[in-house]
């Protein structure tokens, strides 16, 4: 590193400059201490010093890295380097002298003088160099970019860390349309102070008024942790004025801390929901995951997809992602490589029910960890084709259970939905038959039927915004079209939370696991479909039953009311994670379970719909088939 900063041409002006800024530093100590007349024994005390000193410093600052940072960028990261260095010089040039001449003719002030000097002598430099960098690069005017294009005038809401940030970067880098006018927030401390140069100038509430007296083109949201009434208030705030408005992404979507101008986006409706940033024990994550392989089923798919980018932070030895789709795998891998930068995966195109190319993966990678993702999970298409749900939802973790025990795996997580519980359509109860199979099997291992260290364990949870199966996309393509919104019910009420927050729990519950559990993400609060789309129809910019009308339709085969997270007497219990509960089943007698699939499996075969249902209520007594019949 340092042959490499000796061959910059800027290494030497800045070595040079210091070495100037030292000799000043001490000279100047000299002159405040003794009133600027010095007598022969200080000259001669100074030349005798200088030689030893100068160099001790220098090699000093290269020891603290003060060389290696980019000048036009210094930061308090750099101030506390240089602090640190100087104080370190300081003791140890003053313990020298007191070793060796016990400050005999020499003055003690004069060192702590030279100490303070040299540090602002050094870190003003520093920073009059980033000044000097950051009035050039705002050249060009600021109320057009550098082609000439007009920036447009922004109003932030919000005066905390995030808009600082994007204040920030607005001010350093000239070429992005943006111009800071101000700030608004209800925190009365706030009034009047500025950051960076931008005024807090009132609170939320006038953000009307001051948006027409600063002129503003636009309004940016950067309140990232805002709760659910805060974000709406702000919203109904925002929309108010007429101006078009933006947010940050929330921070359960900004991992990295990273916020930036660049990930402003429209906002949605996963910024009124407000939930709180998940708490991830990230050691006990990367105990599960780091340096070892990990496989993804449907990892094309909304879930395993954003398992994957999730997983990618905990640094796998390899990521085995299996879907079915070509073009999912196609995106996923695409975003892995290009997006994340993440190059040790093997995308694998096929089916779990593949029972040979299962066979294959796990005897040449030996997956350590298995995520089954993979699901058909709509619930009409599921009831008119309930041999699907036999075949790729129960049959195929069957098999996938099997192969993972058999292979000697240390972890195999199901992923699960809230439609398991007291499932009312066939979508639910397969995905509920998992969850028994998942149990039979840990059944079996405590009992030393099977020999084999897999921990099996199953997360269930309610809907997720913005998956493929989400209602949210159906809404906003009819509000596109100009309605009406097709409704259930105007009592229909769903769990919702972000795939972001799902994805990460899932992993969390994952290092948790002992084995044989169903661990239950707490959802938060009921949301009211009916209201949701009301909402959505603001976000588009119109309003609802008057610009686009709101039309109820009727429940759908198979479809709930409401849905429930845990069933009455299944002994859930809370964990040390807020967010994840745990049941341990319901003390069902599972033995037999797989004599009883293969009747099912060969009413699949023949397609005969209501066969599966009536063998599928057999299997399980609360679920009761409705009286559709199934359809090829």
């Amino acid at each position: 590193m340092l042959k490499y900063q000796l061959r910059k041409p800027t290494f030497w002006a800045i070595l040079g400059l210091d070495v100037l800024l030292l000799l000043a530093a001490h000279a100047l100590a000299y002159l405040i201490r003794f009133e600027g007349n010095l007598s022969p024994v200080e000259w001669a005390n100074i030349r005798l010093v200088l030689p030893v000193l100068i160099p001790f410093k220098i090699a000093t600052f290269l020891f603290f890295g003060l060389y290696r940072g980019m000048w036009r960028y210094t930061s308090l990261v750099d101030l506390i380097n240089i602090l640190k260095a100087c104080v370190f010089v300081s003791f140890v040039s003053m313990g020298a002298i007191l070793l060796f001449n016990r400050f005999y003719g020499y003055s003690r002030a004069v060192f702590v003088l030279d100490g303070l000097l040299t540090f602002v002598f050094v870190a003003g430099a520093r920073i009059s160099l980033r000044l000097l960098f950051s009035l050039r690069s705002r050249n060009g005017g600021a109320d057009e970019r550098p082609d000439g294009r007009p920036r447009k005038k922004i109003l932030v809401v919000g005066a905390g860390s995030s808009a600082e940030k994007i204040i920030r970067e607005v001010r350093d880098n000239r070429a992005l349309p943006y111009e800071i006018l101000a700030l608004v927030d209800d925190d009365p401390a706030k009034l009047g102070q500025r950051i960076h140069g931008v005024p807090v100038l009132g609170s939320i509430d006038q953000l009307g008024e001051l948006a027409g007296k600063v002129d503003a083109d636009e309004i940016i949201i950067a309140a990232p942790s805002s709760t659910s009434e805060q974000m709406n208030r702000i919203i109904e705030c925002c929309r108010a004025t007429g101006l078009p408005f933006k947010t940050l992404p929330g921070l359960n979507e900004v991992m990295s801390g990273q916020l930036s101008i660049r990930a402003i986006r429209e906002v949605s409706y996963r910024d009124l929901l407000g939930r709180l940033p998940v708490r991830l024990e990230l050691e006990r994550i990367e105990e599960v995951i780091e340096g070892r392989t990990v496989l993804v089923t449907g990892a094309g798919g909304s879930i395993g997809s954003e398992l994957c980018r999730q997983i990618v932070r905990f640094k796998p030895g390899r990521l085995i992602i299996l879907d079915a789709s070509e073009y999912n795998l196609y995106q996923i891998e695409m975003e892995l490589l290009h997006e994340l930068g993440f190059r040790d995966y093997l995308p694998v195109l096929g089916r779990v029910q593949d029972q040979g190319l299962l066979e294959h993966l796990f005897e040449r990678y030996k997956p350590a960890v298995v995520f089954h993702a993979a699901a058909y999970k709509h619930v009409p298409m599921v009831e008119n084709n309930p041999w699907e749900a036999v075949d790729n939802n129960i049959v195929a973790t069957r098999q996938l259970l099997e192969t993972t025990i058999r292979h000697q795996s240390s972890r195999f997580i199901l992923v699960s939905t809230d439609k398991a519980v007291r499932p009312t359509n066939v979508m639910g109860a397969s995905k509920r038959m998992t969850e028994l199979l998942l149990q039979d099997f840990y059944r079996r291992l405590e009992n030393g039927e099977i020999s084999s260290p897999t921990r099996l364990m199953a997360v269930r949870f309610g809907n997720v915004i913005g998956s493929s199966g989400s209602v949210i996309p159906l809404f906003k393509r009819q509000i596109e079209m100009g309605g009406p919104v097709t409704v259930t019910d105007p009592e229909m009420t769903r769990y919702f939370m972000s795939i972001e927050e799902a994805a990460q729990l899932i992993l969390q519950a994952a290092s948790m696991g002992e084995g044989g559990e169903i661990f239950i993400l707490k959802m938060g609060t009921p949301v009211v479909i009916a209201k949701m789309a009301r909402d959505l129809i603001r976000l588009c910019g119109k309003e609802p039953d008057s610009e686009i009308e709101i039309k109820f339709v009727g429940l759908r085969p198979g479809e709930k009311l409401y849905e429930e997270l845990i069933t009455e007497g299944e002994g859930i219990v809370a964990t040390r994670h807020e967010k994840i509960m745990v049941l341990r089943g319901d003390g069902r007698e599972t033995q037999g379970l797989h004599e009883q699939l293969g009747c099912l499996a060969e009413q699949a075969a023949s397609h005969d719909g209501a066969a599966i249902k009536q063998i599928l209520h057999g299997l399980m007594p609360e679920y009761v088939p409705g009286s559709t019949d199934a359809v090829l």
